[in-house]
């Protein structure tokens, strides 16, 4: 009898654990199946990004990042930090937000358009005076400004090189002459190809703007303390994305050592 009951005891238990064993391995199974599932499922993530970073974006990081996610496909809207902000007020179907200073994406921010928990002050760049490269000017100070007849500058309404161009030559004393001599530009990169062209005499953009053409030569730095702030580049994730998965994982991405590397090598600066 004991023989009996010790024997069905143990009946219960392979039992028992047989069916624990079948769950865990059916679930192992589900969960298997999902990530598979999401990592085969095609992704698409709308980048808007301040002008200056469209070259290190398109020709560096976009495709590596798709190197290592083959899945996923992306796209860069690239303009003024102004312009992109006005387009994602009015409904733009965009995951990420990439501005070139910290004013656009503050406002976004407290509309409740990014997610202010995603937000990184990822970068930092420089404000520079330019001069075509076969300029025969002799300028070096942002006084030298006031010799000029044609100045390319980004328009402050809306272009964050603009404003602090503004900002910085008011501090100065040269402001007033600028704009009234000043040709405004939607954005650095129409800023900086008047000057490379010769259309403008001189003109002040990013530092990275600068690196990126052999057609102009940088005369001067705006000091951060004139400023009174560095000019940092935050990016976040916009809150209607539909992509929230893909854009953290994109967001993770751009703050690795690969990339900064390419950040570096454009002339940014990280915002340790």
């Amino acid at each position: 009898m004991k023989h009996l009951r010790k024997s069905c005891i143990l009946g219960w238990i392979f039992a028992v654990c047989f069916l624990l064993s079948a769950c865990t391995a059916n679930d192992t199974k589900k969960t298997t199946t999902a990530n598979s599932a999401s990592q085969s499922k095609e992704h698409h993530l709308l980048i808007a990004a301040a002008a200056s970073l469209e070259e290190v974006m398109e020709n560096q990081i976009i495709p590596a990042y798709i190197k290592e996610h083959p899945m996923t496909t992306i796209e860069g809207n690239y303009d003024s930090s102004g312009k992109l902000q006005t387009q994602i007020e009015k409904g733009l179907e965009a995951d990420i937000f990439f501005s070139a200073a910290t004013k656009q994406m503050a406002a976004l921010t407290e509309q409740k358009l990014i997610e202010e928990k995603s937000v990184v002050p990822l970068l930092k760049n420089q404000l520079v005076m330019i001069v075509p490269s076969a300029s025969k000017e002799n300028w070096h100070l942002f006084s030298d400004l006031n010799k000029a007849e044609t100045i390319a500058v980004g328009d402050p309404a809306s272009v964050p090189a603009g404003q602090y161009a503004e900002k910085g030559l008011k501090a100065t004393g040269d402001w007033a002459y600028v704009r009234e001599h000043a040709s405004f530009g939607t954005n650095v990169t129409e800023v900086l190809n008047w000057v490379a062209e010769g259309s403008a005499q001189v003109g002040l953009v990013y530092a990275t703007d600068a690196a990126s053409s052999d057609k102009v030569n940088v005369v001067a730095v705006m000091p951060d303390d004139i400023l009174n702030e560095p000019i940092i580049y935050p990016v976040g994730i916009i809150s209607s994305s539909k992509e929230k998965e893909t854009a953290e994982s994109f967001l993770t991405f751009l703050q690795s050592e690969e990339v900064a590397k390419y950040f570096e090598d454009t002339g940014f600066i990280i915002n340790k």
